[in-house]
């Protein structure tokens, strides 16, 4: 396997919090972090492939479709762009 560095800067809160983590699960703060980077590229990769195995050969033809026959109101308040 071959390895890269990479200067990491975190807040130090989250520094704090990993640090505690790694030492409960009893691995060293580089360890800990490699593995969280792991989970999260698995799980968006895993996301996207299901996504795009959803979609199958949608266009977004159907969905613009739809959307000319919605109904012409304002977003909810809370729905609004700030």
């Amino acid at each position: 396997m071959s390895r890269a560095t990479y200067p990491l800067k975190l807040p130090l809160s989250i520094k704090k919090a990993a640090q505690r983590l790694a030492k409960e699960d009893g691995v060293s703060l580089n360890q800990w972090i490699a593995v969280a980077v792991a989970e999260k590229v698995g799980v968006v990769e895993t996301a996207a492939a299901f996504f795009q195995k959803r979609a199958g050969k949608a266009t977004g033809n159907g969905l613009l479709k739809y959307l000319q026959h919605a109904p012409k109101r304002r977003p909810e308040a809370e729905d609004e762009l700030h």
